[in-house]
């Protein structure tokens, strides 16, 4: 049986092991998928609604601008949020501000390595966890559509790198109003938030194999090779940056909410 046949026998292929019940594990392996379903699911369902929302993402008097919807680059966008300029016309209410950086986002998640695992094992049970059998009688990886973008993912780092280095900017705004040097909680939250987003990509494999993944010879590129170290020991840590990073995204985007419709004050530390 060659390698593609092998594939789409999935569990029925000869000589695995035929085990009556799903599992013999006894502890709560059931756990892990079902959060990770919870936290997905709640950041999905929040972003879908909140990016057609066409307010609340931009304030003022501060310079805080939501990471959901920066850059943001049309005629639509709020007096004073457009950092770049406004290249594109008005937008219908159909299409959602961020139109052009939520799919670079969402891109860039979505064929992470490390989420791969997570939600083919919560969503789609492919497995659910070690030693518990899938439903699926079949398998064919990654060579099909839609899975097959799954090997887009190196661009999708680098298109959401550019905008994470937009992002740094406009943390730096935010430390700086119109009234001169100052900075509140939403300045430390986007800076905490920009921080967990570079550890995120940095640590991310793709970032690792750039840096150093083709090199034959390690002692020839010294610098190259240093660079490859640091991101190793960033790529141990690449879950927590993922998850981290996942949360204090909306963390920023409903506390720069909450402050631009009046609904709280931003707590000022200083100016």
């Amino acid at each position: 049986m060659d390698g593609t046949a092998r594939q789409r026998a999935g569990t029925d292929f000869p000589g695995r092991a035929r085990v009556g019940a799903r599992t013999l594990r006894t502890d709560r392996w059931w756990l892990q998928p079902l959060v990770t379903v919870a936290v997905l699911g709640i950041f999905i369902a929040y972003t879908g609604v909140r990016i057609f929302m066409r307010d609340y993402y931009w304030v003022d008097e501060y310079n805080y601008l939501t990471p959901l919807f920066s850059p943001c680059l049309s005629d639509s966008c709020v007096p004073g949020s457009a950092h770049l300029g406004t290249p594109l016309p008005e937008l219908p209410f159909f299409i959602p501000l961020p139109f052009l950086i939520f799919p670079i986002l969402a891109g860039f998640r979505a064929t992470c390595y490390y989420y791969r695992k997570a939600y083919y094992r919560s969503f789609w049970l492919s497995p659910p966890a070690c030693a518990v059998a899938e439903p699926h009688k079949a398998y064919s990886g990654e060579t099909r559509f839609p899975l097959i973008v799954q090997n887009a993912h190196r661009y999708f780092f680098y298109a959401a790198s550019l905008l994470l280095l937009i992002n740094s900017y406009d943390v730096l705004l935010a430390f700086f109003p119109d009234t001169g040097f100052g900075f509140g909680l939403g300045s430390l939250l986007l800076l905490v938030n920009v921080t967990m987003l570079w550890g995120y990509s940095l640590s991310c494999h793709s970032c690792r194999h750039i840096t150093g993944g083709r090199l034959k010879h390690f002692s020839k590129h010294p610098l190259r090779y240093k660079a490859w170290t640091i991101l190793s020991k960033l790529n141990a840590r690449h879950m927590q940056f993922a998850w981290i990073s996942l949360v204090s995204v909306m963390l920023t985007d409903v506390y720069i909410l909450a402050v631009s419709a009046g609904w709280i004050s931003d707590l000022r530390i200083i100016g």
